[in-house]
């Protein structure tokens, strides 16, 4: 490990955490040697609390994991980005990422971050579908969805795709919005059902487009 990763005096090494799926900065931890074996090992992020001097496993109370993707070393070696499926918010505030509080903005570049942040409610969206079938919470709509099973998805699904229909045929513009949310909605539970991650999905529009 030592050949690959260079630890300061600490023995720590700074780690900057990002969603795989829109890239967005979630935190900057610290790691040490046994904490990057043991993300490593898990597939689970774990890092050292320089305040408390001791590993600690990310979501390990609050359930808020960190899927483990990919690690990358800069060319120095020196620090690392962590490349993960959030399953919940990264940071102790309950926000998405710690990185929450803007101390300058270009006018510009924020329009994409805008726009880029607007797409990341997919991903979250997708990981409260997921916990929602592993956990099936009482009471809960996407829970009903999944004890009825695909074919009450399905009719969902073809339901809010008429809906859409209508409200685009009659110019509704503020009806089509609230349909597109709700189909879309039922898409995902539809993919989740048949265990079909969005990315791929996603990923055929981006091999489409490259094509």
């Amino acid at each position: 490990m030592n050949k690959e990763v260079v630890f300061d005096e600490k023995g720590l090494v700074p780690a900057v955490v990002q969603d795989v799926r829109t890239r967005e900065v979630l935190t900057l931890a610290y790691m040490s040697e046994e904490s990057l074996e043991k993300t490593m090992e898990s597939g689970e992020t774990w890092f050292y609390s320089r305040s408390r001097n001791e590993l600690w496993h990310k979501g390990a109370t609050s359930g808020n994991t960190q899927r483990v993707v990919e690690i990358k070393k800069d060319c120095d070696r020196d620090a690392l980005v962590v490349l993960v499926e959030p399953n919940g918010p990264a940071c102790h505030t309950g926000a998405r990422s710690c990185f929450d509080e803007k101390i300058y903005e270009n006018s510009i570049e924020n329009r994409v971050s805008e726009e880029n942040e607007a797409f990341s409610i997919l991903s979250t969206l997708q990981n409260v579908i997921k916990s929602r079938e592993e956990t099936m919470p009482e009471g809960a709509y996407t829970t009903y969805l999944f004890e009825k099973g695909v074919d009450k998805i399905l009719k969902k699904v073809g339901e809010e795709a008429a809906e859409v229909i209508i409200a685009a045929k009659n110019r509704d513009r503020e009806e089509l919005k609230w349909e597109s949310a709700d189909l879309l909605f039922h898409l995902l539970v539809l993919l989740q059902e048949q265990k079909v991650p969005l990315q791929e999905v996603l990923g055929v529009l981006q091999e489409r487009h490259n094509n």
